[in-house]
């Protein structure tokens, strides 16, 4: 059994109302379940394969889900990147594996299931690519139209194409992302829609399985898990899910919940760092990171607790030290992941240079999206290939 509250006043709402904010202070909404009522054991789970639907018991789908196989997603040791940095338990956890190469699959396939178990017939979002790629993949495979709204000229090519050819309806807006998603929150709540960006309660259980998995795959708590944040729904998800484990005794201890966001679109680090109750939205966020360029994200509210709650931090890593990284993982780990997801582990080396991780950490940064959403920034960055004529003298001139 579950049901919503609010993270602000705990007013409680029935788990079939559709509903995205409290209707009596207008903050966010989380998931609450009756974990004495919960049945399951760790080696119940284990038995399962590594997936979003293994933890099944608290998440609030009931039947079968809408799914695409997602979860499941490789944790790596990053051997030459930590030895560079002094960490030698450096782990890099690639949602970019999921079913449409982001971590938004996650939560898609939590929200689109609980759409048809709520019996609303669309679907809607506002995206910077990665969640209109998810959600028009998850409604496509659950036979449910999609509406999506798009930044106008802000969203990676690779990102869009996904949407499209998914079959989503496919909007761009004159207007930043924070606009789109106010539009289109405006547009569920008049036309009966249903909304799927993370401010939807749902959509976050899905997530939170990213902390699970991460826990499973190394057998122990991490002291540190950092991810990318724009929305911040991710960070906010991945706590909510290891406190449930605590509660349940499946684990004794909390790692520290740390968010990198650009230099260019830094609210919530700015709410860090100068304490800040509420963080002041940045009216023009701008980064190469596009999965990530979002000025006033909706559930800060969230992660500013997780942060705070766990002795975790919030640091800023300029485009330059993105792309870097993006080079990085790619050339000494082989892992390709777009800009936003490099942003985590450039947030590492920033916070490891200036003497703020200790050496033994154990640290795992999540990396949200494939290397494929963005291949035009990858693209600027590296040299063309070289075109010679079609004979061996000239290939092995070249390669000499």
């Amino acid at each position: 059994m579950y049901r919503l509250v609010c993270v602000h006043c705990a007013a409680t709402y029935a788990p079939d109302q559709i509903i995205y904010t409290c209707k009596h202070c207008g903050h966010l909404l989380t998931v609450e379940y009756d974990l004495d009522g919960i049945d399951v054991s760790r080696e119940e789970w284990d038995r399962r394969p590594l997936s979003v639907w293994r933890y099944r018991e608290i998440l609030p789908v009931q039947g079968e889900p809408v799914s695409l196989q997602e979860g499941g997603t490789p944790l790596y040791h990053l051997e030459k990147i930590g030895k560079e940095l002094g960490l030698p338990e450096l782990y890099a956890k690639h949602e970019g594996m999921n079913p449409t190469g982001s971590f938004k699959d996650r939560g898609m396939t939590v929200g689109v299931s609980m759409a048809r178990q709520l019996g609303m017939t669309s679907v809607a979002c506002a995206s910077t690519g990665n969640t209109s790629a998810s959600l028009a993949a998850y409604a496509a495979k659950a036979s449910i139209p999609c509406v999506v709204l798009l930044p106008a000229g802000k969203v990676a090519l690779g990102k869009v194409a996904q949407a499209l050819m998914h079959g989503a309806r496919v909007i761009s807006i004159r207007g930043n992302f924070d606009r789109a998603l106010e539009m289109v929150h405006e547009l569920c709540i008049s036309h009966g829609l249903y909304l799927l960006n993370s401010v939807n309660p749902y959509r976050l259980e899905g997530q939170k399985t990213i902390g699970f998995e991460a826990i499973d795959q190394l057998g122990d708590v991490p002291d540190r898990i950092v991810l990318p944040v724009g929305n911040a729904g991710n960070i906010s998800a991945v706590y909510k899910g290891l406190r449930e484990l605590e509660a349940l005794g499946f684990i004794d201890r909390l790692p520290m919940m740390t968010g990198i966001q650009a230099a260019g679109s830094q609210p919530v680090v700015k709410a860090i760092e100068q304490n800040l109750d509420e963080l002041v939205p940045e009216p023009a966020p701008e980064t190469v990171a596009t999965a990530i360029r979002i000025g006033a994200p909706v559930n800060a509210e969230k992660a500013l607790v997780a942060i705070r709650a766990t002795g975790g931090t919030a640091a800023a890593v300029t485009d330059d030290e993105i792309l870097r990284m993006q080079q990085d993982l790619a050339r000494m780990e082989g892992i390709g992941v777009e800009p936003a997801s490099a942003a985590s582990v450039a947030g590492i080396r920033k916070l490891a240079e200036q003497g703020l991780i200790d050496k033994d950490e154990r640290i795992v940064c999540v990396v949200t999206g494939h290397l494929l959403k963005d291949p035009e920034t990858v693209v600027r960055q590296c040299e063309p290939p070289i075109e010679i004529d079609a004979d061996l003298h000239s290939l092995l001139s070249v390669l000499r």
